[in-house]
């Protein structure tokens, strides 16, 4: 209801960690009225920019805005979208948004881009130093956003005033990879489900796991985006997948709702056995 930025909602920090002083700060949506508090897991590299050596902090954010900013200072270097948005014209020399006139929510609705989960969300993306790619998991869609007030219901969740009517359009999504130091995107690999509370991991053999909405986790080629192996989960994953090693063996693991799902390539067969080309699905 109220004017101004509203800091130091939707925001990053740095703080002087001996401290807890504010070192500086960016803020990614003033006066947010979308509910785009963004919660993607922020990621440092090193690389240069422009000519000049830089310490970079990237993400892509909830807004449907890809940033790059120096971690030292907070200075925005850059920004695009990574999604389809239809809030603002763009980001001006300070990285901040240029927004449309008349795409704030009303009592009638207002129709905008991205939807209230984001372009990207709780999900941690990854940065793949081999191909130098920034990959995220994206989610594509919209909604009618009104400024009606909720009534409470008894027993029920209350999220606040704000009321936001189901998407009109199906929510697609993909797993995006995105050059760091532009945001152009590099490959695509569409998803009929997007999913934003699932993570994104990339490893030194040149795979990336992901995982849809509609409950697979998939093997993808990092340089290419080409799906190299999927497995039906049956649920909804809401976490990242992980790797790890026991005795030189290599193994992936995801949580689908109740389920632990463990998988690894076959040992090493014998001169008389054929080789599988697929992970073995472990028991639970």
């Amino acid at each position: 209801m109220r004017l101004g930025d509203n800091l130091y909602t939707c925001s990053v920090l740095a703080l002087d960690p001996n401290t807890g002083r504010l070192k500086w700060y960016f803020q990614f949506t003033p006066h947010d009225t979308h509910d785009w508090d963004a919660n993607e897991t922020p990621v440092l590299i090193d690389a240069e920019f422009r000519g000049r050596a830089r310490k970079l902090m990237i993400q892509a954010n909830r807004n449907g805005f890809y940033y790059v900013l120096d971690r030292l200072t907070g200075e925005f270097l850059t920004g695009k979208p990574f999604v389809k948005q239809t809030w603002a014209k763009g980001l001006d020399a300070k990285g901040r948004p240029i927004v449309i006139p008349g795409t704030d929510p009303t009592p009638e609705g207002n129709y905008t881009c991205p939807d209230a989960s984001g372009g990207a969300n709780w999900g941690a993306p990854s940065y793949d130093r081999t191909t130098g790619l920034f990959i995220v998991s994206v989610r594509e869609a919209c909604a009618l956003y009104s400024s009606k007030t909720k009534e409470p219901v008894p027993g029920q969740p209350y999220t606040g005033t704000g009321q936001r009517e189901e998407p009109r359009a199906s929510t697609s999504g993909a797993i995006r990879a995105l050059d760091p130091l532009t945001g152009d995107v590099k490959w695509d690999f569409p998803l009929q489900v997007g999913n934003v509370a699932a993570g994104v991991l990339s490893t030194a053999g040149g795979v990336v796991f992901a995982c849809s909405g509609d409950g697979y986790l998939l093997a993808l080629d990092a340089r290419t985006g080409k799906m190299l192996w999927r497995y039906q989960t049956g649920a909804l994953i809401r976490n990242s997948p992980i790797s790890y090693s026991v005795d030189g063996r290599q193994y992936v693991a995801v949580a689908g709702d109740s389920t632990l799902f463990t998988f690894t390539l076959p040992a090493r067969p014998a001169s008389s056995e054929r080789p599988r080309s697929l992970p073995r699905r472990r028991a639970p």
